[in-house]
């Protein structure tokens, strides 16, 4: 009975990490960036570029991994009858949030999922980041207790909740049917891509798999902090294992804090950055990557913190806030790092999530 209990609780959880896992070794193997495979902040930000939102011509792609994420979820939820469309809580502070949850992100360079499996490839710079989102963490965890909350979402028509969906369905038409009128990378991060079929594909793969077993980092350390159950953490665990033993066969496991691939090493700023991210996770209820299953649930509200965020990704680009990996030209090792512009907006960002956090708080009694 016990075995089959861990079988149930933690089976299912397990094998999406382990499905995430070899997909993210897949695409880089396919062409995908090194240490990344997959990155909702990264491909989010290429999106963004690809639409002409930002002029960054390293970072400009229409990622069909997003795509393939938030259908593989919805064609998922639909088939297990979890498909339900809704909206109405707070979105204007889930949009503010997600654009400062982006911004944190990109000045680590990289959401929780890819922070993971750059310590799978042996990115020692990931640490910082590691240890800064469980902080963000934390944070939230105190404010959760006093009774934040971001209000209840509201029942909408079916086809409410189809329209974010349907816009990246669009959008994936565009890439094959008319990319004359998208941004294409012709060298850096943007310009490193498998092929499209296999990038929707692994995209559909992982969603499904995620949006069936709830798979999120935030979700995994705040469950782990607060209730101390460690269902949703063993799907990260997983994931890292897997990219690990992945990378040590394949014999692009590297153990260092030098030259890893789009990264850099201003430890105090992937820690703050990541904090950022992991605090406005915690405020929005998941990560970037739950964020894309529950608007492929129906969720109008992480529709709109999913926009928040690519619109945060063009706001860091055009203002130069993103972070500059480390790199080496000619034999020259060339550090990397956060900008002055970069530092602000972390702080800002702090700022802005404290404020939003404290209106949402419970009014105490007698209080008008």
């Amino acid at each position: 009975m016990r075995e089959k209990s861990w079988m149930r609780d933690y089976g299912p959880i397990v094998l999406a990490g382990l499905l995430t896992g070899v997909a993210a070794l897949m695409l880089t193997a396919w062409g995908n960036p090194k240490n990344m495979g997959f990155c909702i902040a990264c491909f989010e930000r290429d999106i963004a570029g690809a639409l002409g939102f930002h002029s960054a011509a390293k970072v400009q792609y229409l990622r069909p991994e997003i795509v393939g994420i938030v259908l593989g979820a919805m064609l998922a939820a639909v088939s297990a009858k979890e498909f339900r469309a809704k909206a109405g809580s707070s979105p204007a502070s889930r949009f503010l949030i997600g654009l400062f949850v982006m911004i944190g992100a990109l000045v680590f360079l990289g959401c929780p999922l890819r922070m993971v499996i750059r310590l799978g490839g042996g990115d020692l710079t990931a640490v910082a980041g590691l240890l800064g989102f469980l902080a963000g963490i934390l944070i939230g965890i105190v404010f959760l207790k006093r009774g934040f909350s971001l209000g209840r979402a509201y029942p909408v028509p079916a086809a409410e909740g189809a329209v974010f969906p349907g816009i990246l369905v669009l959008l994936l038409v565009l890439l094959l049917a008319a990319p004359g009128l998208l941004h294409f990378s012709e060298e850096g991060p943007g310009s490193q891509r498998a092929f499209w079929l296999g990038s929707l594909a692994a995209g559909c793969v992982v969603g499904a798999a995620a949006q069936r077993s709830r798979l999120c980092m935030a979700g995994g350390l705040r469950d782990a902090f607060l209730l101390r159950d460690f269902r949703l953490l063993s799907g990260f665990a997983a994931i890292w294992i897997t990219v690990t033993v992945g990378n040590l066969i394949m014999g692009s496991y590297h153990l260092s804090a030098v030259s890893q691939p789009v990264a850099h090493s201003q430890y105090l700023w992937s820690f703050l950055g990541m904090a950022l991210a992991g605090w406005g996770s915690i405020l929005l209820g998941g990560c970037p990557l739950r964020q894309l299953i529950l608007a492929g649930e129906g969720s109008g509200d992480s529709a709109v913190s999913v926009l928040g965020m690519i619109a945060g990704a063009a706001v860091a680009h055009n203002f130069g806030l993103a972070g500059n990996p480390d790199s080496v030209t000619d034999g020259t090792y060339a550090v990397g790092g956060t900008s002055a512009a970069g530092m602000a907006a972390v702080v800002l960002g702090f700022v802005v999530l404290l404020a939003v956090t404290l209106t949402h708080l419970p009014k105490k009694e007698g209080a008008k």
